[in-house]
């Protein structure tokens, strides 16, 4: 065996994959919305569209939920990767969303990101924006 891949075989076993950080920095951010009081509805939510990952009752809110991670804000703030785009998709999500579960325009909805950033003591340092962007129509 080389040096390269004995190296290689190394760094992939000591590096998380980027699905397993992002997982975990997700479930840190749903165990802090619980703290919080939310109640925590779907995890998750797929379809082919697109994906939400959390969807969570704040009081009597409905709130579709985005969480983001960076492992630092040299490429910006974790939040700014919520482009219009991806803003589009989780409205597209949310509809589905509440056409499978019967949720009427009565209740109140709101679209949030979970910015999940470390902080120096290694504790993660979770930005909760409510209300991040409004809801886009198609």
């Amino acid at each position: 065996m080389s040096a390269d891949s004995r190296n290689q075989n190394f760094s992939d076993s000591v590096r998380k994959s980027t699905r397993t950080v992002g997982s975990e920095k997700e479930e840190a951010a749903v165990r802090f919305l619980v703290r919080k009081g939310c109640n925590i509805l779907a995890r998750n939510f797929r379809v082919r569209s697109g994906e939400i990952d959390v969807i969570y009752l704040d009081g009597d809110t409905v709130c579709f939920g985005e969480v983001k991670y960076r492992t630092s804000e040299n490429k910006g703030r974790a939040e700014q990767a919520v482009n219009y785009r991806k803003q589009y998709r989780i409205c597209r999500v949310s509809d589905h969303f509440r056409a499978v579960n019967a949720l009427g325009e009565e209740l109140s909805y709101r679209f949030d990101v979970l910015s999940v950033g470390e902080a120096s003591t290694g504790e993660d340092r979770i930005r909760w924006i409510r209300n991040a962007f409004p809801y886009i129509s198609k």
